[in-house]
């Protein structure tokens, strides 16, 4: 079978899509094993899946970091005040579907999975031409304007929770959020993920990041409260690129024992399972990956939704919190709220134990394989449909 998947701009929309890929791989490893070709692309059982996305996305980096054959294909975005942008967007889409229908044609798959992204528009447009059936995955508790608009094209869309479904009650299947497998197998053992960082083994550890882009705000609001954070707890702090020399610029006027107990990086990529597993709780924004990231980790956290007007950000923090499994400060109330917050989890390990209970508890380890097996569903309806 071939499978092209597609989504990208963030890490919420690529892990998913490496999640059902890992998952796909290991359904066609138990059922045949087989040795695979040398770029990747084709696994087990005659099983080849390529990748779909931007040239200048982060999935141009992490889908060949995972062995699959990458496919650069344009694509710009429909919300542009500006008309001369809106212009040029509107081409890259043009030349985009264009290059997606080249590829169908030229591939044939037996199916698609999008998950999100610019790459993801003329990929569902194309297949959709071509009658390839077309699985979407939305990652969030609300759809945006591209998953509702791709919608109409879809042959089933899969969600994370029983809520999100009334979006699409005609196509929806529940399936939870599919992580990678590597998240699936926390230790219990913090000691050895803290030993890694150098930090004290038996000491509260919280990890703070803003995703893959970095959060200004969660920055600042760090850096305002370093030197009384790290007193009672040491903390991983992942900045983003933008936000690193603030990072360095602070932790100059640290004591020497403070800084032992910091450790900034503008990145972490395979390192960021061993910052899981190190923490205690975490600091981020709301996207998609903490709906299934922080529950499979059984990690509480403080959440920062991202203020745009209409977001998706506010649903998914709201999710955790209303089921104990977060606390969700405003951008806006950062300065004043955010230390309060931290001093009162740090100081009563109970209600962290309680919240870590909690998330935990909205985990749901089989829903990349209930993907991949919707996947192959459809490529087996198609298939047969055409030998009739």
């Amino acid at each position: 079978m071939r499978f092209l998947v597609s989504g990208g701009g963030t890490g919420g929309h690529v892990y998913p899509v490496l999640a059902v890929v890992d998952a796909l791989q290991n359904a066609a490893a138990m059922s045949s094993p087989a040795p695979s070709v040398e770029d990747g692309s084709q696994s087990p059982s005659g099983l080849e899946i390529r990748y779909a996305g931007t040239a200048d996305g982060i999935e141009a980096k992490l889908a060949p970091q995972a062995g699959l054959d990458f496919v650069a294909i344009q694509a710009g975005q429909v919300r542009i005040r500006n008309p001369f942008k809106l212009v040029r967007s509107g081409v890259k889409l043009l030349y985009g579907g264009w290059q997606a229908r080249s590829l169908m044609r030229r591939w044939r798959p037996d199916a698609v999975f999008v998950t999100g992204g610019y790459a993801c528009a003329p990929v569902v447009w194309a297949a959709h031409r071509q009658r390839v059936p077309i699985l979407i995955y939305l990652p969030d508790m609300t759809p945006g304007l591209a998953v509702e608009r791709l919608s109409r094209y879809a042959d089933q869309i899969a969600v994370s929770f029983p809520e999100v479904a009334r979006f699409f009650p005609d196509q929806a299947i529940v399936t939870g959020y599919p992580v990678r497998s590597e998240l699936r197998k926390r230790s219990s053992n913090k000691t050895d993920a803290r030993t890694q960082f150098d930090l004290a083994p038996e000491q509260p550890t919280i990890l703070i990041f803003g995703g893959s882009r970095g959060a200004r705000s969660i920055n600042i609001a760090t850096a305002n409260i370093l030197p009384q954070l790290l007193e009672i707890a040491q903390v991983i702090h992942i900045t983003g690129t933008l936000d690193w020399s603030l990072s360095q610029e602070r932790a100059i006027d640290l004591t020497a024992e403070q800084r032992n107990r910091y450790r900034p990086y503008s990145y972490l990529h395979e390192e960021i399972i061993a910052a899981f597993n190190a923490a205690d709780l975490v600091i981020a924004r709301a996207g998609a990956a903490t709906l299934g990231e922080f529950p499979a980790l059984g990690l509480p956290a403080i959440l920062v939704p991202l203020p745009i007007s209409g977001g998706h950000q506010q649903p998914n923090a709201d999710y955790l919190a209303e089921r104990g499994a977060a606390i969700v400060i405003a951008d806006a109330d950062m300065p004043e709220r955010l230390w309060p917050a931290l001093h009162d989890l740090l100081t009563h390990p109970e209600k962290l134990a309680a919240m870590s209970q909690a998330s935990a508890s909205l985990a749901q380890p089989d829903a990349a394989d209930c993907i991949a097996s919707a996947l192959v569903a459809l490529a087996a309806q198609r298939t047969k449909q055409q030998n009739e």
